[in-house]
């Protein structure tokens, strides 16, 4: 993809089936000069396309897309994409709805009549010589009404020099109708007019389309119910006054105020207020988080008790809410490796079955002898292959699997990702917000015998020093005092790689590492609680107080609660966790000790990070890399699948496959669960789609003729049953992927 190319998803009206997708993707990516790429996804009737606007614009690929048979659905002012695309999917299932109801009100009395007079009653008017004209009186508005797009598309394909669904429908119906007709003209030929079969046909397969379309709708939920999570207006202060005003008229810089129990409309900065805003849709945590001035909220999240007022940072698709609806879009759309077999299968499965129903039409005819059975097997091997299961097998269970786990705050960058998760059997993590909070605490204060100050007041003292420290160990040192009284530092001097040095209530405070406070050493009664706190992981700081050194402070990064029974759980599924991570040995000793990891790699820049992920992948297991900061991008790009957790920085989350929204090491169960599951469902589809078409051709053809004891419409297949087979086999493809959303992961 150039710099000057154009990616956009839209909607496509008319595929069916992965034939279907092949036209669209070969009529874009292959014919149309300027397109660079061209991936379709059938689960959601979409294509996206990747061109140079330089070269093709909207309106060509809509041609181009037109002359394969198929409409694409450009969007218009007045719509964003993602409303154009339920307005297309909602006509369509109209469409099929009107088509289906014309055939089930003629179908019903034509299939009623048929039987009636093929069972024998003795009603004479069933064997008027008027009774087959009424018959294909009935059938015609169904071949013209309920047929009609299937014609059409068999046409525009076969122009295109394509076959597809339609095609085998269309050849199936039209034949049994062409054949009813010439009965009905020419008496002589023998036989009854099956006008019914082919009005049966046409007209339960149209009930399948309808089904499958409705299905397919609940499988895309996942997107919709998250951007229905942001407001569609919001309160705009401007010049004093509050307006209320639609959210896609807000930019950057406005301000808008946001009271209790509304949703926060945009990303922001709040200016004014405190508030307890409830953020689990992107945390998970399930207490509210206290904001106030100088503090981000997110759009979508929720103000629980307070009024604030929010400066607009990030509006549109750079809101929060935006990227992880799109990051779920793209990999819902993208197309797993293991899809490319029912690809393969579907460029000439079409051909194949149509030289099948040949063979078959000419081998019964020659065994038989007679036109009208042979040509009831022709049209039954034509109406039961259906290439429709075998297109949705894989494309519905990811779009399925990606909205449970973004529900589950698991964001897969793409299908490939989903597929690769589940066989991750090595997994390096890195230490600092990953395995631990990312949020040190202070743990120890221990005052030298001496020195004159009380614990309160040797507190005091390192508090306020290091109350303007912005470095994190500083942070957490001031925020041990809560909301206590203390005293404010005069003069305050980072010294970077160090500490700080402050005036508090007329004393010189230094804070900072051993070997800077005291490079002979620290005094012999506060040397062993040293060593002994940075044996346990500690961060330990010595304290001087006018040139002597009065005690000591330790800070400690504390473990995520749920990381041990995380690494337990993910030893126990077989995959074996190593911690991987820049802290020195004394520290990541520690935390590897309590968490019970065996292999520990430590002090590691983020080129050794790299170079041990690669050294992994060269012993040919499937390696996971998990990390949050800017110097675990390196490594997560590196391995097969990189796990970023979802406070980290921009950049790691950019470089991993997978983005941990919530949690640390247990979302990466999570993760490799929901791979699992949404693979066994992809198998599960494949082995219905290919096992439905292994075994029902044969049967169609006339396999099971010299069984006895089965019914006769089963042992020579009647198209009828073709039809409704086939219609079931798309529906039950797309349903079992259903299935899979209702799972609830742990």
């Amino acid at each position: 993809m150039t710099n000057q190319s154009v990616q956009t998803t839209l909607p496509v009206l008319g595929m069916h089936c992965a034939g279907c997708a092949a036209a669209v993707e070969k009529a874009l990516g292959r014919e149309t000069p300027g397109v660079l790429s061209a991936a379709v996804s059938l689960a959601d009737d979409s294509v996206t396309v990747s061109y140079d606007p330089s070269r093709v614009g909207p309106d060509a690929l809509a041609a181009a897309v037109a002359a394969a048979g198929f409409e694409l659905v450009l969007p218009t002012p007045q719509m964003s994409a993602e409303e154009t695309a339920r307005a297309a999917r909602r006509r369509e299932e109209a469409a099929h709805r009107r088509e289906f109801l014309v055939g089930a009100v003629f179908t019903a009395p034509l299939f009623v009549l048929s039987m009636a007079r093929d069972l024998g009653f003795a009603a004479p008017w069933l064997h008027a010589a008027w009774m087959p004209w009424l018959l294909g009186a009935l059938a015609t508005p169904v071949q013209f009404v309920t047929g009609r797009t299937f014609y059409a598309g068999a046409w525009r394909g076969l122009r295109a020099g394509a076959a597809n669904m339609d095609t085998l429908v269309s050849l199936g119906a039209g034949a049994a109708y062409l054949h009813a007709v010439a009965l009905l003209l020419a008496p002589g030929l023998g036989g009854h007019p099956g006008f019914e079969t082919a009005a049966v046909i046409l007209t339960l397969v149209r009930l399948g389309k309808l089904l499958e379309a409705r299905a397919r709708g609940r499988a895309g939920d996942a997107i919709a119910a998250l951007l229905a999570l942001a407001p569609e207006r919001a309160c705009l202060l401007r010049d004093g006054a509050e307006r209320d005003v639609p959210v896609a008229a807000l930019r950057p810089g406005d301000v808008v105020r946001v009271r209790p129990g509304e949703r926060v409309p945009v990303d922001g900065l709040v200016t004014g207020g405190h508030a307890a805003v409830d953020e689990s849709m992107f945390t998970g945590e399930p207490l509210p988080a206290d904001r106030g001035p100088g503090d981000e909220v997110l759009g979508g999240s929720i103000d629980r008790d307070g009024l604030l007022t929010v400066r607009v940072t990030a509006v549109g698709e750079q809101t929060a809410l935006a990227r992880v609806a799109d990051l779920v879009r793209r990999a819902q759309q993208s197309k797993a490796p293991v899809q490319r077999l029912a690809d393969r299968v579907a460029a000439v499965f079409v051909p194949a079955i149509a030289a099948v129903a040949l063979l078959t039409f000419a081998g019964w005819w020659v065994i038989g002898g007679e036109f009208a059975p042979a040509l009831t097997r022709l049209i039954a091997v034509l109406v039961v292959a259906c290439p429709c299961a075998l297109g949705l097998a894989t494309p519905t269970a990811v779009m399925v699997g990606t909205g449970l786990a973004a529900r589950h705050g698991v964001l897969f960058r793409d299908a490939a990702a989903l597929e690769r998760a589940h066989r991750v059997s090595t997994l390096l993590v890195d230490k600092t917000g990953t395995l631990t909070a990312g949020r040190p605490e202070a743990t120890d204060w221990i005052v030298a015998d001496g020195c004159g100050l009380s614990p309160e007041r040797f507190a005091d003292l390192v508090q306020a020093a290091e109350a303007p420290s912005e470095h994190p160990v500083g942070r957490a040192l001031a925020a041990a005092a809560g909301a206590r009284p203390r005293p404010v530092a005069t003069s305050f001097r980072a010294v970077p790689g160090h500490g700080v040095t402050a005036v508090v209530a007329g004393s010189e405070v230094r804070v900072g590492k051993p070997a800077w406070i005291a490079p002979q050493g620290a005094p012999a009664e506060l040397r062993d609680a040293a060593d002994r706190l940075a044996g346990e992981g500690r961060t330990v700081m010595l304290v001087e107080v006018d040139g002597d050194v009065a005690g000591l402070v330790a800070v400690r990064d504390a473990l995520r609660p749920e990381s041990a029974a995380a690494v337990l759980d993910l030893e126990t599924l077989g995959v074996d966790v190593i911690m991987l991570t820049g802290d020195g040995p004394l520290a990541a000793a520690a935390v590897a000790r309590d968490l019970g990891i065996g292999q520990v790699f430590d002090s590691a820049t983020p080129s050794d990070k790299a170079a041990m992920v690669a050294g992994f992948l060269a012993d040919c297991c499937v390696v996971g890399m998990v990390g949050d900061g800017v110097n675990d991008a390196p490594a997560l790009a590196t391995a097969d699948v990189g796990f970023a957790v979802g406070h980290g920085s921009h950049i790691a989350i950019e470089a991993a496959d997978v983005t941990l929204v919530r949690g640390g090491l247990g979302a990466v169960r999570r993760a490799r669960e929901l791979s699992r599951l949404t693979m066994r469902t992809v198998r599960q589809n494949l082995a219905w789609a290919f096992g439905y078409n292994l075994v029902l051709i044969p049967v169609a053809a006339g396999a099971l003729h010299g069984v006895s004891g089965l019914p006769a419409a089963l042992r020579d297949f009647h198209p009828m049953l073709a039809a409704a087979a086939m219609a079931f086999s798309s529906v039950s493809v797309v349903l079992n992927s259903l299935r899979l959303g209702g799972r609830r992961i742990v």
